[in-house]
């Protein structure tokens, strides 16, 4: 987890929400990525997609089933889909998320083990989860902060110009 979150940095130093995850094959890191919705332009560019398709390049296979995904924030249903997918075997994440996690925060995905599915991906959550959680909030107040920087400056601006 702690590469997962390593993946987060360079995700916020691209100006993109922190979130990082690594796949991992026989005690292996095989593929990583990092959120890179903003800097690509593309809002399919989450951490755990990314990682799958570097991980599928270099094993030359779909079929993930030998491999773990560690990420730093609970999957959205579009990654757990792709996760299912790739039929990773076990996927570790941080933080959980209370607006989009699809391990159980809003989507409830242990109905898929259930299903039909001929593949069962297991979860866990709340690995590093204080760690994860604090880099997510972090960047967000950050983001909060600049932004009532930017609205004071452009109310002082006006003022000033009214002032001419």
């Amino acid at each position: 987890m702690q590469q997962a979150l390593s993946e987060a940095d360079l995700a916020e130093l691209n100006g993109d929400v922190p979130v990082g995850a690594v796949i991992v094959k026989s005690g292996q890191i095989i593929a990583r990525g990092h959120n890179q919705r903003e800097f690509a332009h593309d809002t399919t560019a989450h951490a755990e997609i990314v990682a799958i398709r570097e991980a599928c390049k270099k094993l030359q296979r779909w079929i993930l089933d030998d491999c773990d995904l560690y990420v730093t924030l609970e999957p959205c249903l579009m990654c757990f889909g792709a996760i299912i997918q790739a039929r990773i075997a076990n996927v570790y994440f941080g933080a959980y998320d209370p607006k989009t996690g699809a391990c159980g925060s809003v989507a409830e995905t242990a109905a898929l083990k259930e299903s039909a599915l001929n593949h069962h991906t297991r979860i866990a959550g709340g690995m590093l989860e204080e760690e994860c959680a604090q880099k997510l909030k972090g960047f967000f107040q950050n983001k909060r902060d600049l932004a009532k920087l930017k609205q004071i400056n452009k109310q002082e601006s006006k003022n000033h110009e009214q002032k001419k």
